[in-house]
């Protein structure tokens, strides 16, 4: 019998995702756990902090992109509405580092892709107040190459792709996939989110 079978606490966890399929596949799988006391679901954000503060519950589970909405943001707006509430940023494809979760206030990074199992015992874990980030955790700052770097630090100073191109003699092609991949290690969706998070991180002086 493990640690989590257990304990008698029993948590209560709100799922935030704009998918019904996966909204069913996390209430199946959660709802089987003799820890877990309800499961909600939100479809947006303003819905999660809606339910956040009505029920506030334990655990979040939230989408590291919901529709056109920053899972980390949200993260962020749900800790600023429920500081007790812990976050567990889970997703598909794609990813954020273990700093800039941090930074948005999640306690933890799973994918949607791992065994049941695994991802019942990371909600289980960031409930009861441990942090939860795994293979996820990479060395280094954010894992941006250099070129990445120079990239983040022009969008900062205000230059469009096209000038970021000239100034770095790369073509605008290069450039786009660039600020994709800063975008992506960020956790954000614009290079507005992505100058204020570097920013937050202490990577843009």
């Amino acid at each position: 019998m493990t640690d989590e079978e257990r304990s008698p606490e029993r948590l209560s966890v709100l799922v935030v995702d704009d998918h019904d399929v996966v909204h069913w596949g996390f209430r199946l799988m959660l709802t089987q756990q003799p820890w877990v006391e309800r499961c909600l679901s939100a479809h947006t954000g303003e819905e999660a902090i809606s339910l956040a503060r009505r029920y506030q519950p334990h655990v979040a589970l939230v989408d590291l992109f919901i529709g056109e909405e920053s899972g980390a943001e949200i993260c962020e707006q749900l800790r600023a509405a429920e500081p007790a509430i812990r976050v567990l940023l889970i997703s598909g494809a794609g990813e954020i580092s273990p700093q800039a979760a941090r930074a948005a206030g999640a306690s933890g990074f799973a994918y949607k892709d791992w065994p049941a199992r695994r991802i019942a015992s990371a909600v289980r874990l960031v409930g009861l107040g441990k942090t939860m980030f795994d293979r996820h955790d990479q060395p280094g700052a954010l894992g941006l190459s250099d070129r990445e770097r120079a990239v983040l630090e022009l969008m900062a100073s205000g230059s469009t792709n096209p000038e970021i191109a000239g100034t770095l003699h790369l073509s605008k092609h290069t450039i786009k996939e660039h600020t994709s991949a800063v975008y992506r290690k960020l956790g954000v969706r614009n290079r507005i989110e992505a100058v204020q998070r570097a920013q937050r991180l202490g990577l843009l002086t």
